[in-house]
């Protein structure tokens, strides 16, 4: 909805800029949309995906675990959906990130293994050993930990937000953000079902060599040389 009062100048702010933009860029279709709702319209728009590379998320052998990583107290991650439905999962779950929140207070984790902050090595190999990776988000522009976990061959259990849609759809099970009864039947679903579970696995790392580093780079590279040629021709033209 509308910001609060306390928020008009920082929106002002930013429609200001992104209007002034040659062109903007958004990681998905989803988040340009609420973008251009709320800051637009803008004078030219593309979407490039957001990238990694597959060598550093590997598989590993996979161990009977479910795994979830983000900022623990933002309420958009909606990592407190997992928790209340952990202790009811046939499998362990851990949860990689921070949980103390920013302006101060931490989110308290029960019934799950708190892995903490991990740097890339940590979180690749944390990834690559979980064989099921959920993230019931309420908000997500893109998702980079849903890209990692599909590389190193996770089964992937994700909130049914547009944007997931966007990237995921066919190749994940989705779950409404505030549906607590369905999180705990699609979790306890794969991981009874080794065949459903491997399947989609599968799915979603074929899904994911789509979304690749070098394909992101090559996206930018080709939005700064047009910019720069229509400058350049714009300067022989004054």
């Amino acid at each position: 909805g509308p910001p609060a009062l306390g928020w008009q100048r920082y929106r002002a702010v930013v429609q200001r800029g992104l209007r002034a933009a040659d062109l903007v860029v958004a990681p998905t279709a989803a988040m340009l949309a609420e973008a251009a709702r709320f800051y637009g319209p803008f004078q030219r728009a593309r979407i490039i995906h957001n990238g990694r590379r597959p060598e550093d998320y590997p598989p590993l052998p996979k161990r009977r675990r479910i795994l979830s990583a983000g900022r623990v107290w933002d309420e958009a991650k909606n990592i407190e959906l997992l928790l209340a439905v952990a202790p009811v999962l046939p499998w362990p779950v851990a949860i990689a990130g921070d949980s103390r929140h920013p302006d101060g207070g931490e989110q308290r984790l029960s019934g799950v293994r708190a892995l903490g902050w991990l740097d890339q090595p940590a979180m690749a190999q944390a990834l690559g050993e979980a064989a099921i990776y959920a993230l019931p988000a309420r908000y997500e522009p893109f998702g980079l930990s849903v890209l990692e976990a599909a590389l190193a061959g996770c089964a992937l259990v994700l909130g049914d937000i547009p944007s997931l849609r966007e990237l995921w759809d066919g190749a994940a099970l989705f779950v409404a953000p505030c549906n607590e009864a369905g999180l705990r039947t699609a979790l306890t679903r794969l991981c009874r079902d080794s065949e459903l579970r491997h399947a989609y696995a599968e799915r979603a790392q074929d899904r994911a060599r789509c979304y690749s580093a070098q394909a992101m780079v090559e996206g930018y590279r080709g939005i700064y040389r047009q910019l720069q040629q229509e400058r350049r021709a714009m300067k022989r033209h004054a």
